[in-house]
């Protein structure tokens, strides 16, 4: 699984350049005619962007693609891009058109907006961040309050949600040690830290399969709750593309729907067809697609459907982006109003 860089704090440097782009680049180059964005042969053939390198993350897009979920839906193609690299976050690939749409994070699209990027977050996978604090269970880290007096590992890109989870917990950062990490769990195993900020999709299942009992502290579960690989696009796409962007999702629905019910065949089409140039273990793989289920299936989401987000869950992300310094309104950042009709369209959608 990927290490924590990808999920990095945009720099503000980039921020109004990126703002720019995007105010200038319209409909993302896509042709429509009329308000629907359809053309004369359906959909046509659209780019989405990952969050990273393709690893079962993104199960549930590569069902909806060999399944055939998006060319039942009406496009030609859903372009899977892999995320990771230097400058392809979803913000600047929608601000170049190199995207169409996004998987992304309310960290990192809330100070694009904040700066001018006409952006919006149109469903959530993962209802829970995988942001944890991970550690050995015979030195467990169960609750805020444990953080005292440990050394834990973190990142530099995770400066904003460590800090954040500070606050939410009335935690001074002298209480704390810090100790630089770069993703390194050995770090953890031969004492030199306590714990470290990793992601519990991965950390736990490549500790567990080295022979450690790890446990975890999901940061959603300790006063810092987030939502992950968020639907990110264009407001010129919720305004012009507005059914085109319904069948783009009802086609992720029925993708995930079916990543939730056979994580061995997510594992399996992740390491094997989408990243089979990224050398993953299948039986890794699986343990982590059993691990994300659980940030995907909520019980909101059961009743509501996958990817929606309750009006409670939207403030609860609002005040935690607050507690980053990042002051944003709930309706400049997500827009949940696109689910709502596909889900009223197909009641059959939602999970049974």
């Amino acid at each position: 699984m990927a290490t924590l860089d990808r999920r990095a704090f945009m720099r503000t440097s980039g921020l109004a350049g990126l703002a720019l782009g995007l105010a200038a680049c319209g409909d993302s180059g896509t042709t429509t005619s009329g308000s629907s964005g359809t053309s004369s042969s359906g959909f046509g053939s659209v780019k989405l962007q990952l969050s990273w390198k393709k690893n079962v993350e993104f199960a549930g897009e590569y069902f909806a693609d060999s399944k055939g979920y998006f060319k039942a839906a009406g496009f030609s193609q859903v372009e899977l891009l892999s995320g990771g690299g230097s400058g392809t976050s979803v913000e600047s690939g929608l601000a170049t058109g190199r995207c169409w749409a996004g998987l992304s994070a309310p960290t990192i699209t809330a100070p694009a907006i904040l700066q001018g990027a006409p952006l919006k977050i149109v469903g959530a996978t993962f209802q829970k961040n995988p942001f944890a604090i991970i550690s050995l269970s015979k030195n467990p880290i169960e609750d805020a309050k444990d953080l005292v007096g440990k050394k834990i590992g973190v990142q530099d890109s995770n400066e904003l949600v460590w800090n954040a989870l500070l606050k939410a917990n009335g935690l001074d950062a002298a209480q704390v040690t810090r100790v630089p990490f770069q993703s390194d769990p050995s770090m953890l195993t031969s004492g030199q830290l306590d714990g470290y900020v990793g992601f519990v999709t991965s950390g736990p299942v490549r500790l567990k399969m080295q022979g450690h009992d790890a446990t975890y502290l999901l940061l959603a579960d300790a006063g810092l709750p987030l939502v992950a690989e968020t639907f990110t696009v264009t407001q010129d796409t919720i305004d012009k593309e507005r059914d085109k962007l319904k069948a783009f999702l009802t086609a992720e629905i029925k993708g995930w729907k079916d990543a939730v019910a056979d994580p061995a065949k997510a594992a399996e089409l992740a390491a094997t067809v989408y990243g089979k140039d990224q050398n993953l273990d299948v039986k890794e793989q699986t343990e982590e697609a059993k691990m994300q289920n659980e940030l995907v299936v909520t019980p909101d989401a059961k009743a509501n459907g996958l990817f929606t987000m309750t009006p409670e869950l939207i403030e609860q992300n609002i005040a935690s982006l607050a507690k980053a310094g990042l002051a944003i309104k709930a309706e400049q950042l997500f827009d949940m109003t696109i689910l709502d009709e596909v889900y009223k369209a197909d009641p059959s959608l939602k999970l049974s």
